[in-house]
């Protein structure tokens, strides 16, 4: 039985790739696959397969699973604050995420018994039950997970290879967006053919399997150490509060980027429902436009490594927190486009109800319109999500970079949070929201668009530290 104290606590003074670098990629492909995949089918199984204990339906609103679905999303990225100090502080990131994975293996399997037979379902919980219990659990495992696993890729690196650490940051959101694309379009063909059991069930396969892969690379892994309670003197002292204070602006606006970001999981699903969705000679269902996005990802990252960003830097030094001010612009673009295409529907719902005409002779707008938003929208993600993912590894001190990692992360719970509390102010008391139509989403361009403007100040008066873990053989630190 080997102990901690056999594995390697700093990286090796090497400008070679890490050996544990492909571990955790592998392992990121198929835990986001797991939970993108049960993502991208929440808003629909909610609204039309989600059932009584009795067998008949239970459906939710619109409103209300968009609801559902962005408090989710914001309790997923809220406990990676709780994950960064357990893992910073108490058992290191390592174990961190083998344990919590197991959590995060839980939940997918109490979604998964939603599609039991109704007797064990009466004497248990309720489909509703299972499906509360199964969201907190996977919200738990994923969300603690997070920051852990994106400061481990960083903590392979010293000094040597800090060339290497963009280009694997690339990597590691490759293999996020790989596994999200065969998920996106798998699961939602699941939940339409084979039912919620296969839909639940697959992802949590998925999952079981990226915690095996993360366990076989255990001793390629650099383990860096736990603080303990020192950890909280550093990380509240006078330098972890002042990188906290430089950080925090950055992540408020962030922040209203990911409350439109991940609208493409619900809002956007609603309304491909009323477009015409046949492209490439296939009938799409609306859940898996979705998979546009990841796509569009695996084929961003290259080109804007190879070709954008090298032509812009041409011209002027396109800094992390420039490229971010531009992601701000694209996704408020992205919106309006998406605001335009809403626009249409109305129009044309409006058209099919003063006409009389049935509901199948009338004109939708084509889902080309949501395919152009897709293309604006993903690079802004590419200028926004990876850098900051990058940006915040640096930037955080040593002792303390799951618990930064967790900070930003904790961004993408705000804006989530904001998401689901526009749809619970304005719902009305059947449960639809009373901001409907075009004006839903032109009132988040507007907010979008606000924080572009804010980001501005924050862009010219930011001062950059960066921080790198210690090589072996480095002296200790005071």
């Amino acid at each position: 039985m080997h102990g901690p104290a056999t594995y390697r606590t700093h990286p090796a003074a090497t400008a070679a790739m890490p050996s544990g670098v492909p571990y955790i990629v592998g392992n990121e492909a198929a835990e986001r696959f797991s939970f993108y995949g049960m993502k991208s089918i929440l808003v629909v199984f909610m609204t039309q397969h989600l059932l009584s204990a009795a067998g008949g339906p239970d459906f939710m609103t619109e409103t209300e699973s968009r609801e559902w679905m962005h408090l989710f999303v914001a309790s997923a990225y809220f406990f990676p604050v709780i994950g960064g100090i357990v893992a910073d502080a108490f058992l290191g990131k390592y174990l961190t995420i083998l344990l919590l994975s197991l959590v995060y293996c839980a939940g997918h399997l109490c979604l998964a018994l939603m599609d039991l037979p109704q007797p064990f379902l009466a004497a248990t919980l309720a489909p509703r039950g299972w499906l509360l219990a199964g969201l907190a659990l996977v919200a738990i495992g994923s969300g603690g997970i997070k920051p852990c696993v994106s400061a481990h890729v960083g903590d392979q690196f010293g000094r040597s290879n800090r060339h290497l650490l963009e280009r694997v940051f690339g990597w590691f959101y490759f293999a996020i967006n790989f596994g999200s694309f065969f998920s996106t379009l798998l699961t939602p063909w699941l939940l339409e053919h084979h039912g919620p059991g296969w839909a639940f069930g697959v992802p949590g396969i998925l999952m079981a399997l990226a915690t095996a892969v993360f366990w076989a690379g255990r001793r390629s892994f650099v383990h860096v150490p736990p603080r303990g309670a020192a950890y909280f003197r550093e990380t509240f002292g006078p330098e972890g509060l002042a990188a906290i204070a430089r950080l925090a602006p950055l992540y408020l606006l962030v922040a209203v980027f990911w409350s439109l970001y991940d609208q493409t999981g619900g809002a956007w699903v609603q309304q491909a429902e009323s477009m015409d969705r046949r492209f490439l000679g296939i009938d799409w269902l609306p859940s898996q436009i979705q998979a546009i996005n990841p796509l569009l990802v695996l084929l961003f990252i290259p080109l804007f490594g190879a070709v954008v960003y090298p032509a812009v830097g041409r011209v002027l030094a396109f800094t992390p927190l420039r490229r971010i001010l531009v992601g701000f612009v694209l996704a408020t673009a992205a919106f309006a486009i998406s605001a335009r295409a809403q626009a249409l529907i109305d129009a044309e719902a409006a058209r099919v109800a003063a006409a009389g005409l049935a509901t199948d002779a009338a004109r939708w707008p084509s889902v080309g319109w949501q395919l152009a938003a897709y293309v604006v929208l993903t690079a802004s993600e590419i200028l926004v999500s990876i850098t900051c993912l990058e940006f915040s590894y640096t930037q955080a001190p040593r002792q303390m970079k799951s618990f930064v990692m967790s900070l930003y992360l904790l961004s993408v719970s705000l804006g989530n949070l904001f998401t689901a509390l526009v749809n619970a102010v304005t719902r009305d008391a059947a449960g639809h929201s009373t901001l409907t139509g075009a004006a839903y989403y032109w009132f988040f361009t507007g907010c979008m668009a606000v924080a572009t403007i804010l980001l501005v100040p924050v862009v010219l008066t930011h001062r950059s530290r960066e921080y790198l873990q210690e090589e072996a053989g480095d002296p200790a630190p005071p």
